[in-house]
């Protein structure tokens, strides 16, 4: 993540040069990458999702633009205030922080609906490039992790070290800022493994597989905050192998892309949360003719899920891998999906096994 910006000053800076517009007759105006479609780019080299060149510009005195405008300065101004004052808060608080009339004569709010404030917290992130923790905004915490790894958290006036093989059955909630005042210490894994679901961490987990392992154990508890992206992609940094484990579905293979590539809502910040090394270690199409067992567990796939399977197939960055494209293609064809919970149908622990086979014998897909 960027390192030694000051949200300070460039949030004053935005203003003054605002303030400097009006003064001079000048139509003020704010000016960022454009996030959309046609603007992200698959960096072959880098191998995750990025913004492309094309920009975006608000001008005061255009009336299609005034109310964004207007509205991007008021968060802003608020993200300001916040860093001023070394206060934080969620999205959602901004969001009220900012949910009032324009003036006793005005019949309308700045914000009526958070989904008009959260995509332009992304454009000030973009613009000044900061991250939307350097603006002291925060979101929701989701994701869970247990394994030989210590952290080191400055809270407030106290420094707090916590010992992620010491938090029992319900282990460390990922946060979601993972860099400012966080430190990841006396790391002891031989890699880390990402279980879409809370329900097989849990289980996992009572296995003890992680200690047996020596791996380190998340989950994202479905598609992965953005928090949790980072912590993987800083665990990546500090030369752990990522595996990830999930369905046998559009939308479980889905969060793996999401993992290593990065999404095209986030393709702003790419760099910092994709893992472009990750591997996928099921569950696979392909295990129904290793496994028999799972002939007998599989699941009709829907027409949605059918769908976001042909969508996937059109992605640059997948169909470019014949091994994804083959398993997308026989998913389509049989109609049929998979759980990664079916693994407990001949025993509990045979999820285990699985796992450790896959890890074995570098059975993977890219």
């Amino acid at each position: 993540m960027p390192e030694g910006n000051d949200a300070k000053k460039k949030l004053e800076g935005l203003g003054q040069d605002i303030v400097s517009d009006i003064r001079a007759g000048k139509n003020p105006t704010f000016v960022t990458l454009a996030r959309k479609r046609s603007n992200i780019i698959f960096d072959q080299k880098t191998g995750y999702l990025k913004l492309g060149r094309a920009k975006e510009e608000r001008d005061f005195v255009n009336v299609a633009q005034s109310k964004r405008f207007m509205q991007t300065v008021a968060i802003a101004a608020k993200c300001h205030k916040f860093v001023k004052e070394n206060l934080h808060t969620t999205i959602r608080g901004l969001f009220y922080q900012l949910k009032y009339s324009l003036g006793e004569d005005v019949d309308e709010n700045i914000f009526n609906e958070q989904a008009e404030s959260n995509p332009l917290i992304e454009d000030l992130e973009v613009a000044l490039s900061l991250t939307r923790e350097q603006l002291n905004l925060n979101a929701n915490r989701k994701g869970v992790l247990a394994g030989n790894l210590k952290i080191i958290d400055t809270f407030g006036n106290e420094r707090i070290q916590i010992d992620c093989s010491k938090q029992g059955r319900s282990g460390w909630a990922i946060p979601s800022d993972v860099d400012n005042d966080i430190e990841f210490v006396d790391l002891k894994a031989k890699y880390a493994i990402v279980v879409e679901k809370d329900a097989l961490w849990q289980r996992l987990n009572e296995d003890g597989f992680w200690k047996k392992e020596n791996a380190i154990l998340i989950t994202p508890q479905g598609q992965a905050a953005r928090g949790t992206r980072r912590l993987i992609r800083k665990l990546a940094d500090m030369g752990l192998p990522i595996y990830v484990f999930t369905d046998s579905d559009a939308w479980g293979w889905y969060i793996y892309w999401t993992i290593k590539t990065g999404s095209i809502n986030l393709a702003h910040i790419g760099e910092n949360v994709a893992t472009p090394e990750a591997r996928f270690i099921g569950v696979t199409m392909s295990d129904l003719d290793r496994y028999d067992f799972l002939n007998k567990l599989t699941m009709n796939a829907s027409d949605v899920d059918l769908k976001r399977a042909q969508e996937m197939l059109r992605y640059d960055w997948i169909k470019k891998s014949r091994e994804w494209v083959t398993e997308l293609e026989r998913m389509i064809k049989l109609k049929k999906k998979l759980e990664q919970d079916a693994l407990q149908g001949p025993r509990l622990t045979f999820v285990d096994d699985y796992i450790k086979e896959k890890i074995r014998n570098k059975e993977y897909l890219p």
